[in-house]
């Protein structure tokens, strides 16, 4: 399996759980591994509801936090994922969604250098 593949199958992955999770798939799901990480940037993560609750302070703030409860209630789901498809463990989980660009950013820290396979 060449680096794109691998990269493709993550955001498969990730496409899938955003939609049977979360209840809403991606527009478009881009993946890039870096050495030992692997950077998965989800774009159309809001719901219509929530982009019209997003326009007030207070709102956004409430999205904010309620996504961050929701993926740290999947955190083993999501981590299984990504050590069935790549074979290593994950030393950490960092996670950023933006409410006005509709976009979440996963970065997975993995315990070894994966991009070294594909050199």
């Amino acid at each position: 399996m060449t680096k794109g593949q691998l990269e493709a199958k993550i955001s498969e992955a990730l496409m899938k759980f955003e939609k049977e999770f979360m209840g809403r798939g991606t527009i478009e799901t881009v993946t890039c591994i870096i050495k030992d990480a692997v950077l998965v940037r989800l774009k159309g993560v809001l719901t219509p509801a929530e982009e019209q609750l997003a326009k007030t302070l207070e709102g956004a703030e409430s999205i904010k936090e309620i996504r961050i409860q929701l993926l740290e209630g999947a955190m083993a789901l999501l981590r299984n994922i990504i050590v069935e498809i790549t074979g290593c463990r994950i030393k950490s989980l960092h996670s950023y969604i933006s409410v006005k660009s509709g976009e979440r950013i996963i970065i997975f820290v993995l315990d070894r250098n994966l991009e070294i396979k594909f050199i």
